[in-house]
């Protein structure tokens, strides 16, 4: 354990360097995922048949293809077609976002659906437009709805990240992989990333707590501060473990 400690501290700036991708290849694939969750959603709610047809289609590509064939095609596959290479992180981001945004369109489609009846006629009785009706009544309460669920769906995000370490990404991952290499600390190794993976989870539990707390203001409901704290049932995160 000594061994690999004082390998640990000496490698420092190549270990910060692989928490920074990790955390660029979560928050971004995070963002994408939200874009996606949205539009797909969205489509998905739309009166005009092609349009949920195309919402449908790539929903259920995504969802029924794998992780890992996805990561794979667009790191070694795609480059074959287009003639074009995107780095690791990219591809590792751009995978994320896909994969997760067709399991968050379910949630956002199945979060607006969720919202009484009586809402939206109230909106259409105070002549409001479509637009307004989806931004001002809508979604603000659909959105308080659809965040236990993104949480789960993020910190599953957060757990695949180290797939970014099968295409040559210098993720947290492959950084504690070369120092077990170096050490022969198996054991160590694999329990510092436990520690290091559980507390970036938890951390972003926090955040999203957070963030549906100020939600839930927005629309009057208070709540104590002992939700922060609380942690998400396994309930949703299922959703996303048959793609892996």
């Amino acid at each position: 354990m000594s061994d690999f400690l004082s390998t640990l501290v000496d490698e420092f700036p190549q270990v910060r360097a692989g928490l920074w991708v990790t955390l660029q290849a979560t928050v971004l694939g995070s963002l994408l995922a939200l874009l996606l969750s949205f539009t797909l959603g969205l489509m998905a709610g739309s009166k005009l048949l092609l349009v949920r047809g195309v919402s449908r289609t790539v929903v259920e590509f995504f969802r029924g293809t794998s992780l890992y064939i996805q990561l794979f095609w667009l790191y070694y596959a795609m480059p074959q077609l287009t003639g074009y290479e995107l780095t690791p992180v990219v591809c590792g981001v751009v995978a994320f976002g896909l994969n997760y945004g067709a399991y968050g369109s379910e949630i956002v489609r199945g979060a607006i659906n969720s919202v009484p009846r009586a809402q939206y006629e109230a909106a259409v009785a105070l002549n409001m437009s479509p637009f307004h009706r989806m931004r001002k009544v809508i979604l603000p309460q659909a959105w308080v709805q659809m965040i236990p669920s993104f949480t789960n769906l993020l910190i599953q995000l957060l757990k695949c990240t180290p797939l970014l370490w099968l295409i040559s990404a210098a993720d947290l991952m492959t950084v504690i992989q070369q120092i077990r290499d170096r050490t022969g600390e198996t054991l160590t190794a694999y329990l510092t990333l436990l520690a290091a993976y559980f507390v970036l989870a938890y951390a972003l539990t926090l955040l999203m707590n957070l963030l549906e707390r100020s939600a839930k203001r927005r629309l009057g409901l208070h709540t104590g501060t002992r939700s922060l704290l609380r942690t998400r049932s396994a309930e949703a995160a299922t959703t996303a473990g048959g793609a892996r």
